[in-house]
């Protein structure tokens, strides 16, 4: 099976685990990316989310998972090396380049695609 097919179908079951929980266990939509985020952490806290990011790729890097995967890693990388006060900066020191990204990215497509509201 190609990789592209196998990040397709461990991103899908990540999302399909997100609407089970919305439709049968009637979680709002917060309570739900909160349980995803959370599971990333604690997968990447188990050692485990390295190796399914290796496996599937975007399929694992894509998700709201992977927010949890990075806060967790950021936090623990600079508590390793600057202490207590390195696991509060490392909270924002890693994820930040990817919400930086998605806060630019979504004003250049606010400027070609003229949101409404």
């Amino acid at each position: 099976m190609g990789q592209v097919a196998i990040a397709f179908l461990v991103g899908g079951a990540i999302c399909v685990i997100g609407q089970i929980l919305l439709d049968f266990v009637k979680l709002t939509p917060a309570h739900v990316m909160s349980i995803l985020v959370a599971s990333g952490a604690v997968l990447d806290g188990l050692g485990l989310y390295d190796p399914l990011i290796d496996f599937a790729g975007a399929g694992a890097t894509v998700p709201i998972t992977s927010f949890g995967h990075a806060l967790y890693h950021g936090a623990w990388q600079e508590a390793e090396q600057n202490g207590l006060i390195g696991l509060i900066t490392g909270i924002f020191e890693v994820p930040s380049a990817g919400i930086s990204a998605a806060i630019a990215f979504s004003f250049f497509a606010s400027l070609i695609f003229r949101p409404k509201g």
